[in-house]
């Protein structure tokens, strides 16, 4: 089967031509005019990452997910390509509905009709790797009842293991190859791949997604139905809204566009800066827009997660990017071991300095935040410097963000809406509030501590002392045993000479 499956992508990739990419190395690039001249019915007048993207799109699900995760290292890949493969589309033909109730009966043991009082078995959504049918509960709950697709670990195996040779090509045969660590991305798209494959994760991480917004201000979570959730089903409530794409239906809604736009910059910032925790796939297939005005989040397969560590490089990069001190940037960069310890703290500072000095001389709402991370990203790159997954993710985010605020509100200036956030974040972070935050956290904990010190302290002296004597006497007693040894023969020595001595007496 993998056989069949290897000779089909190497027609799809031949048919779009893209042996341009595997070819493009000097030592191969002879091979391209006689392929050409072999291959003349073929249409490749399209620009290179118009056919990447159709291509990916021929050999299906998994190809067109690892397009879009591709679309998101822009860090890694050219701008044209990154573009290009934005515009893939997760939607994907369903599977049978007479399949999604045999795989639910085999997972909850019974027919389906003791499990749901409803079930619609025509799906509201289909996605690469699952697909969403409505259902409704014995207790009365409305609920949307995901499952994997049949099939689909053995599908994707299959995939990332073809996946994983044409990286090996790219990488050896193409002159960027090395470059874009292709091998690097393929190992990142399987790891994302296998948390999307466990539901139970992805219910883990809307619980918690849905705790951290308990107020439900400006952004709902559906609740999870554990009792009903396995690694291939996830039950959740069934939400309501207008997705946010359509515009035109949010303004008859009576929808206030600008204050949506702004409330999605803060929402962003509040899981990001706050929580630590942020939905890292927030693209307008996945919001809903509620009656109210509220925010409603949907798929949680792709979560991000920023460390303390994280946030206090990023508060302090903050502050001495808006101070405009570009020599503390590069230093923040070179402490943090992201940077070589060797790069040149003044090449890299006037490297930074090219990218942002420009963007003070313009209006905030003509910067636009992602690009500017992106092109941040791009000068890190020259300098050897390897981009932090979580950073790349929050990237991506941000430019979601980004494009979505301005879709609901051209005038939308996001430094404008961003900075209160990281200046009260900052604040809190940083400086004696930040101290006393701290102290409050870890109060508890010093309050137990204290009264061990003279204790644990003793104890320390004694270990240390022990350790230092250790040596002395193992010495100390090797010398002993000698002197025992060489003791004991004296001892006999002398006993046998008075023993002689006597008997010569005697006689």
């Amino acid at each position: 089967m993998r056989f069949f499956r290897l000779l089909k992508i190497i027609f799809i990739v031949l048919r779009f031509g893209l042996d341009e990419f595997l070819l493009a190395h000097e030592r191969t690039s002879w091979m391209l005019r006689p392929l050409n001249w072999l291959l003349f019915f073929r249409d490749v007048s399209r620009p290179r990452a118009e056919r990447l993207r159709l291509a990916l799109e021929a050999l299906g699900p998994i190809f067109v997910k690892f397009g879009q995760l591709l679309s998101t290292r822009r860090d890694l890949i050219p701008t044209d390509i990154a573009d290009e493969l934005a515009k893939l589309q997760d939607q994907v033909p369903p599977f049978p509905s007479a399949q999604a109730v045999a795989l639910l009966e085999t997972a909850y043991g019974k027919p389906l009709s003791e499990v749901f009082t409803s079930f619609d078995e025509t799906p509201i959504a289909s996605a690469s790797v699952a697909q969403v049918h409505f259902a409704v509960l014995p207790n009365g709950h409305e609920v949307a009842v995901k499952i994997l697709r049949p099939g689909i670990k053995h599908t994707i195996e299959h995939d990332i293991a073809l996946l994983q040779i044409c990286a090996g090509l790219i990488e050896r045969w193409w002159s960027d190859g090395k470059r874009l660590k292709p091998k690097l991305v393929v190992a990142e798209f399987e790891k994302y791949l296998h948390d999307e494959l466990d539901l139970m994760r992805e219910a883990a991480n809307a619980s918690q997604l849905r705790r951290n917004f308990s107020d439900a201000k400006l952004l709902l979570v559906p609740e999870v139905h554990w009792d009903w959730c396995s690694e291939q089903v996830m039950v959740m409530e069934r939400m309501h809204g207008i997705p946010i794409s359509q515009i035109s239906t949010l303004r008859e809604a009576g929808i206030n566009l600008s204050k949506l736009a702004s409330d999605g910059v803060e929402i962003f910032y509040t899981q990001v800066f706050r929580d630590g925790f942020f939905h890292a796939d927030m693209h307008p297939g996945n919001i809903l827009v509620a009656r109210d005005g509220r925010y409603v989040a949907l798929d949680f397969g792709i979560m991000g997660t920023l460390t303390d560590n994280d946030k206090n490089y990023l508060a302090h990069n903050f502050i001495a990017f808006f101070n405009r001190d570009y020599k503390r940037v590069a230093e923040l960069h070179i402490e943090s071991g992201w940077a070589p310890a060797d790069t040149r703290v003044d090449e890299f500072e006037a490297a930074i300095r090219s990218v942002c000095e420009p963007i003070f001389d313009k209006p905030l709402r003509d910067v636009s935040f992602g690009k500017v991370l992106l092109r941040l990203f791009q000068t890190s790159r020259r300098f050897g410097i390897e981009i932090q997954p979580q950073l790349v993710l929050l990237q991506k985010t941000l430019l979601n963000i980004e494009g979505l605020g301005l879709q609901l509100d051209p005038e939308l200036d996001l430094w404008k809406t961003a900075k209160p956030w990281l200046e009260r974040w900052m604040s809190e972070q940083v400086g004696w509030r930040g101290f006393i935050k701290t102290l409050r956290a870890e109060a508890p904990r010093y309050a137990s501590l204290l009264p061990q010190l003279p204790r644990l302290l003793h104890q320390r002296l004694k270990d240390d002392v022990a350790a230092q004597a250790a040596p002395l006497l193992l010495a100390m007693l090797a010398e002993q045993k000698k002197r025992n040894a060489w003791l004991s023969v004296i001892a006999l020595l002398l006993a046998a000479t008075l023993g002689l001595a006597a008997y010569v007496h005697l006689l």
